[in-house]
């Protein structure tokens, strides 16, 4: 992309294609974690090699969301070092592609510990419990590798992996709480509930079942949090882009909390069937994905300069992810294959489905004529504060 003037790119237009591989290796991942999950459905699916279905958790874990949290965190830090993180966690995700699994492990392991550095950076520069919690968050991720990279069993990998997506997506809501005037000691709370999260990580070590209790017990804390101080309260009232944000946010804290009753009266199932995959997909999906899908459209335009604006054709995916979850766990619950395998495609087709709305999206909204004036001209703004990206070329619109 070269200036309109025939002059060369502008830094904001090379800073977002250095971006770029990063983001691709993410979107490798995400599309292995499908395929592969797919063969785990019994769909008979053709595998690059035979042990790509056992990977289909870490793989988008974080091998996808990894790349994702890390590379925004790197925008936010605004240091070219920053950028290590998600270059590690792709070229693992990569690594265990291509059946190099223990080399891949340790790349992403390694992504995990220069994370907790980025963090540590930022935590410097803005003390408080929500970065004191995304940083708990990869700590959980460094330390899961490190398990994952001694017994290669993703079963052991489990409450970390949650303890740092939960925790990430935590703070992040608590940062923005407080940019929203969250009354003061409220945060202490949302900290008690995320150190019961790492600590049944934590528990999980010696004791898997009491460590799956612990963590349930602090996502109930943490969905009780959420639903009491969260801005989605109000935002949901709102329209266009704000109330969209916010009808993911809510429907992902009632997964949230569906899953921290779910490991809390569980525990880990001994079955590893049904039990076992309601409890993972009730997380990664119904709350993580729904996430994901809230915060799409602030994210990818800070970290890559793409256009990401609010269209209503955004809800059909989100609609079709929810409904394909309750399905799936109907099938789990209930031991019926078919309705499992069925939901199970439609969750996938809901991710696919989400790109395919978001390009659309870009489409159908029209930016404002150049020559436009006054209000007119200025993009709609949402109600709720957006997260920090200390990014040198981000500027207020």
């Amino acid at each position: 992309m070269r200036d309109p003037r025939g002059g060369p790119p502008p830094p904001r237009s090379r800073l977002a294609a250095r971006r770029l591989p990063l983001f691709a290796g993410a979107a490798l991942s995400l599309l292995a974690g499908l395929w592969s999950g797919l063969g785990l459905l019994g769909l008979g699916v053709p595998l690059p090699q035979g042990g790509l279905a056992s990977q289909h958790g870490p793989l988008m874990a974080l091998g996808f969301l990894g790349t994702l949290v890390s590379l925004e965190r790197s925008v936010a830090l605004g240091r070219p070092w920053g950028y290590s993180a998600p270059v590690l966690a792709a070229l693992g995700a990569v690594a265990v592609l291509a059946g190099f699994v223990q080399p891949g492990r340790l790349l992403l392991t390694a992504a995990g510990g220069w994370l907790v550095a980025v963090y540590l950076v930022l935590l410097r520069r803005r003390p408080g419990y929500d970065t004191v919690i995304e940083m708990s968050g990869a700590v959980a991720w460094y330390v899961g590798g490190m398990l994952w990279t001694r017994t290669g069993l993703v079963t052991d990998l489990v409450p970390w992996l949650a303890a740092f997506l939960v925790l990430t997506i935590a703070g992040e809501r608590l940062e923005l709480a407080r940019v929203a005037f969250l009354r003061r000691g409220a945060g202490t709370g949302m900290l008690a509930a995320a150190a019961l999260v790492g600590a049944g990580a934590a528990v999980s070590v010696v004791h898997e079942d009491a460590g799956w209790r612990v963590t349930g017990l602090g996502m109930l804390a943490l969905a009780g949090w959420l639903a009491a101080h969260d801005v989605a309260r109000r935002t949901v009232r709102a329209r266009g882009l704000p109330r969209y944000t916010a009808a993911c946010l809510l429907a992902g804290y009632v997964w949230l909390a569906a899953t921290g009753a779910m490991w809390l009266a569980w525990g880990l199932p001994e079955d590893g069937g049904g039990g076992y995959d309601a409890a993972l997909h009730a997380l990664f999906l119904g709350f993580v994905v729904s996430m994901v899908f809230g915060h799409a459209p602030v994210i990818l335009p800070a970290v890559l300069r793409v256009r990401l604006p609010y269209h209503p054709v955004l809800y059909g995916p989100l609609v079709l992810l929810h409904a394909a979850l309750v399905v799936r766990l109907l099938g789990d619950l209930t031991g019926g294959h078919g309705t499992r395998v069925l939901g199970g495609v439609l969750g996938e087709v809901s991710l696919l489905a989400f790109a395919a709305c978001a390009v659309a999206a870009s489409r159908l909204v029209r930016p404002a004529a150049p020559g436009a004036r006054g209000r007119a001209a200025r993009p709609p703004r949402s109600p709720e504060p957006s997260p920090t990206h200390p990014d040198p070329g981000m500027e207020p619109s």
